[in-house]
């Protein structure tokens, strides 16, 4: 028994697998080039983070004279978890924009 190939069906497959590519291409150039910036509780520490988690800056604000070394330890610790937190956020705020319009295969 031949099987029935429905021409139409592959051709739509093709053209969203196409389009489903370009929304990738331009997922990972927007989570590349967003930035996110946050800072420690008592305001001394400060991380650019872009969406895709890479650390560009971190900014010292203040003297780091007569600092509690394990005070200023705490203080990189909750700006990096922030961080990471903040890069997590902006990622999903992304994919939201731009894969949410995307529709799956057989649904019109």
């Amino acid at each position: 028994m031949a099987r029935e190939i429905d021409e139409a069906w592959i051709d739509e497959a093709i053209e969203r697998y196409q389009r489903l590519e370009r929304l990738r291409d331009e997922f990972d150039k927007a989570v590349a080039s967003h930035s996110v910036s946050v800072h420690s509780p008592d305001n001394s520490i400060e991380v650019v983070v872009t969406a895709a988690g890479a650390v560009v800056d971190v900014r010292i604000h203040g003297t780091l004279h007569n600092r509690n070394p394990a005070e200023f330890a705490r203080e990189i610790a909750a700006v990096v978890t922030a961080a990471a937190d903040a890069a997590r956020w902006a990622r999903e705020k992304l994919h939201g924009e731009v894969f949410g319009k995307h529709r799956p295969l057989g649904e019109d």
